[in-house]
């Protein structure tokens, strides 16, 4: 169209590592879907092994410098962070400007240990946006007009069913790994059966490796009811709608969260989510509304959540078509608009003169 300004060439730069571990990054849907509207579209970075994906990250940025015109950066906590630091200093070198993009429900704490380091690398950036309003308000301190941007979804990937009558078929997606406490869901899964002969347990993702499989295992042989739990490993992204629909509650166990993917899919096939009330999520779930939230690591009180649910039929209709409908908010026809705004909008930034490096000695 004769007048609309030229789209500038991205590069998005975050864990693209879905062929090898299963675990599939919100970069990789950004960079498809605007590679689909026809946005040229650079990505790093893939490889498997930390060292090797930072060294190819900060390679990327440099040697494909003429090839992109404003960058995306994923921002996480932990040693992830000196990634970002490394990634966007490479970036400034080469006078690209760039958005960054918050993660982690852990990065709060780490601005509060370290309050000038992240403040001198949120404030390098062109814009910084957040999927969460959680996220959105802990971070304000160090630059004030962070944007809310959210992890979208495709909903026509997700068939919704209302659970008015839910049936004892418990649902856990995740992948396994100590931060997202897996063995509470076998632990509430032991505390139901009395109640509920027939209840069942599919706990969908891939194996981390730091043990969390093995101890759901041992956990459940210790319960008795290792024999009503489904391990199927890690499955693609167009099968997480099939699995989620052969379940009717979702359980969400994590210790540290943001806004949990795992959980907007939930909301968006119609299962009643019962969740860990930490970090993003109970600015993401409104308690007796679309969820029930629970204290971590408590498994007493979410079996007697997830009996709540089971038992009182109104509140089941109520959580299950509240939660599609809050879904619905996080189509991808609503948030993409809004980055090719952003990235439009940052393309034409001209970034300073005088640049402070983010790489420091922590303090």
């Amino acid at each position: 169209m004769a007048g609309t300004p030229a789209r500038p060439p991205v590069l998005i730069v975050g864990n693209f590592l879905s062929h090898s571990t299963g675990t599939r990054g919100v970069c990789e849907d950004l960079a498809e879907r605007l590679a689909r509207r026809g946005w040229r579209v650079l990505t790093t970075s893939d490889r498997p092994g930390r060292t090797a994906r930072l060294c190819n990250m900060v390679a990327t940025c440099w040697r494909r410098r003429a090839d992109y015109r404003v960058a995306q950066v994923d921002v996480f906590s932990g040693p992830a962070f000196l990634w970002a630091e490394a990634v966007c200093w490479t970036l400034r070198h080469a006078r690209k400007p760039y958005i960054l993009t918050l993660h982690g429900g852990n990065l709060p704490a780490l601005a509060a240990r370290h309050p000038a380091r992240v403040k001198r690398l949120l404030l390098s950036a062109a814009a910084v946006t957040t999927p969460s309003r959680y996220l959105l308000e802990q971070m304000k301190p160090h630059r004030q007009d962070l944007r809310l941007l959210p992890n979208a979804l495709d909903l026509g990937m997700y068939t919704f069913r209302e659970r008015a009558h839910p049936q004892p078929s418990l649902v856990w997606l995740r992948a396994f790994h100590a931060i997202y406490n897996p063995a509470l869901a076998v632990k509430a899964l032991a505390l139901l059966l009395p109640r509920f002969p027939g209840v069942r347990l599919t706990m969908v993702g891939p194996d981390k490796g730091d043990g969390s499989m093995q101890e759901v295992r041992s956990v459940a042989e210790g319960l008795g009811v290792l024999d009503r739990l489904t391990l199927p490993g890690k499955v693609s992204k167009g099968e997480v709608g099939e699995w989620m629909n052969k379940g009717d509650v979702f359980l969400n166990t994590t210790n540290v969260d943001n806004t949990p993917v795992s959980v907007l899919e939930a909301m968006a096939c119609g299962l009643c989510v019962v969740s860990t009330n930490v970090g993003g999520v109970p600015y993401l779930l409104e308690h007796e509304r679309d969820a029930l939230l629970v204290p971590p690591n408590d498994p007493e009180a979410m079996a007697v959540a997830v009996e709540r649910v089971l038992t009182e039929p109104d509140l089941a209709e109520r959580l299950s078509g509240n939660a599609r409908a809050k879904a619905e908010q996080y189509d991808w026809t609503a948030v993409l608009p809004r980055w090719e705004e952003l990235l439009m909008e940052a393309g034409r930034s001209v970034r300073p003169e005088t640049l402070v490096s983010t790489v420091g000695d922590m303090r």
